[in-house]
């Protein structure tokens, strides 16, 4: 009879823990802080006590976007889903990833797991050496609007890397019913450079190595913090900076809260549109694009032009500028790829802060960023470094 009931104690013990060890956590369990950004403010990752599953939230993750969330849930250690959840999930730490932006390539290489890239939007314009090397295993399953959804479905993908311009993506819904999960990359809305180079911990956390990435990131700010000091140290007057070239009719210009505006201040310019304090990119009619040129000391992001007789071409009726007459004109793509791919949206950056009033004392040539490119304006702190040259004449 005693042995009975210290077996029914044994018994009763078992079925208590496996009871609390099974019970389903709830969403807001999720609420202690895992990682919390310095610097961005479109994601966070949280999680619940004794679980190793986290919950990473991307908020605004398009142009325009107003109080819209996404979520991402990582089960880990076979833990089970918040009962009341109903955002993505990845069932495991990421191992085969499609990425839509080449951006999300650079900070899958910064921390060296570019191998977990299975699938690619646009192959022949991505740069990095490792996709190029294994371009015949990894898909290229085309742009939105055209998706090669058999070839994306054929990559077994864990996940795949979005992100949107002025609204959801619209591989949103083929993706829930293909039950594939995805999650929104939004590093190009953050208001600092240091920002969007701090989504590289979002990546890192669906991989399962955030600690790699709080490595990786914990040097970039010290670099490009030291390159900020030198430039204010030095700086005395801030020359007026115009950036971009037409599209169609109209002429787009960044926030004055956008990372670029961010870079051109800390390299030492002043971003000549003031106008623009929104949280998007708004277009401008060309006249008060010329208006903005005429007064502008030099003018960066030309579009696809090379040498000032090609901007001419695209933009003859702004020859008269100053900034073209005197040759301020620069543009950010001394290391493109055959294809026309530019390193400067995708790689991670060896950067430089040189602040504009240097300009023309430094030597002016098609080179990279690795080996010392004089930028009249930095290349961004992480990712999207590449070269920059002076539009030949």
């Amino acid at each position: 009879m005693k042995a009975l009931k210290n077996l029914s104690l044994i018994l009763l013990l078992v079925l208590t823990f496996t009871g609390c060890h099974d019970k389903s956590s709830k969403l807001a369990d999720f609420n202690r802080a895992v990682y919390t950004p310095e610097y961005a403010s479109g994601f966070d990752i949280k999680g619940a006590d004794g679980k190793k599953s986290v919950l990473v939230t991307v908020t605004n993750p398009w142009q325009g976007a107003d109080s819209i969330t996404t979520y991402l849930f990582i089960a880990r250690d076979g833990e089970s889903v918040p009962e009341d959840f109903t955002g993505q999930v990845l069932g495991k730490d990421a191992e085969r990833i499609i990425c839509m932006s080449s951006t999300h390539i650079a900070m899958l290489d910064a921390i060296g797991e570019t191998g977990r890239v299975v699938g690619v939007s646009g192959i022949d314009y991505i740069s990095n050496p490792d996709i190029q090397a294994r371009r015949d295993s990894v898909g290229d399953v085309g742009y939105e609007g055209n998706i090669n959804y058999e070839l994306l479905l054929s990559l077994d993908p864990d996940l795949v890397l979005l992100y949107g311009v002025n609204g959801a993506s619209s591989m949103e819904g083929k993706l829930k019913e293909l039950d594939i999960p995805f999650m929104y990359v939004g590093d190009y809305l953050e208001e600092s450079p240091l920002g969007k180079a701090e989504w590289l911990l979002a990546l890192s956390e669906i991989i399962g190595k955030r600690a790699e990435g709080e490595k990786v990131f914990a040097e970039i700010p010290v670099r490009y913090n030291v390159l900020r000091k030198k430039v204010a140290d030095n700086v005395l007057d801030a020359p007026s900076v115009m950036l971009n070239t037409p599209y169609g009719d109209s002429w787009f210009m960044p926030s004055t809260e956008s990372y670029v505006a961010r870079m051109v201040k800390d390299a030492g310019g002043d971003y000549i549109y003031k106008k623009n304090t929104g949280n998007a990119s708004v277009p401008i009619d060309l006249e008060e694009a010329y208006l903005l040129a005429s007064q502008a000391d030099m003018w960066l992001h030309v579009g696809m032009a090379n040498t000032l007789d090609e901007l001419r071409a695209a933009c003859p009726k702004f020859i008269d500028t100053r900034c073209f007459r005197g040759g301020q004109v620069y543009n950010n793509n001394a290391r493109t790829n055959a294809a026309g791919g530019n390193d400067y949206y995708e790689s991670r950056g060896r950067f430089r802060l040189l602040q504009a009033t240097e300009i023309d004392a430094l030597p002016f040539r098609p080179i990279v960023y690795r080996t010392g490119c004089p930028h009249p304006f930095p290349v961004f702190a992480g990712f999207g470094g590449g070269g920059c040259r002076r539009t030949a004449r």
